[in-house]
């Protein structure tokens, strides 16, 4: 039933389409780009509940004040703290470990604005916890959520990276000039 709500308000009124050709994992780390907005989190959760898929998101802790903290981990958010000297990669790993189930989404830019430098958490993510990473496209001009390519880490970052990249150079955001390669 929630995936049919879903996939109501995500296809007939929002008006978005899908281009999905990947496999379904029970375990992956999910490369979403190009992030302009704070949108891209609501439609990003519209679509992969229509679905019938759940997912988990990272954060910076400064969202995750009351009440809409609440909200936030409610619709799978977990808040890091991007100033500790903690490892992520291998909290994150070890929680794939110990999940039957567990998808993670991550923007690689780490901000809406432009940004060459793309976060290689979720790479090392990927590699450390031995998932694949699933390339999600969301293109704003066609109002279409692709996913036709996935990613085994190779340990071989630049190269791996270069791929991921050259796989979005496709897809333009809601603010085009927000989005960096």
């Amino acid at each position: 039933m929630k995936k049919a709500i879903y996939g109501f308000i995500y296809r007939r009124l929002l008006g978005w389409k899908t281009n999905l050709t990947t496999p379904f994992y029970k375990k992956c780390v999910i490369c979403v780009a190009p992030h302009t907005t704070n949108f891209d989190l609501f439609i990003g959760k519209v679509f992969y509940n229509a679905l019938g898929r759940k997912t988990k998101f990272m954060m910076k802790k400064e969202w995750f004040f009351f009440p809409i903290g609440i909200v936030f981990r409610a619709i799978g958010g977990i808040p890091v703290d991007r100033g500790r000297n903690t490892s992520l990669v291998e909290q994150m790993a070890r929680h794939f470990r110990e999940s039957e189930y567990f998808h993670l989404a991550i923007t690689p830019e780490g901000t809406r604005k432009a940004n060459s430098q793309w976060k290689r958490g979720f790479y090392y993510i990927a590699l450390e916890a031995r998932v694949p990473i699933v390339l999600f496209g969301i293109d704003y001009p066609t109002k279409t959520i692709t996913s036709t390519k996935v990613i085994v880490p190779s340990g071989d970052a630049d190269k791996d990276m270069e791929e991921i990249k050259e796989y979005f150079k496709h897809f333009r955001g809601k603010h085009p000039e927000r989005f960096a390669l």
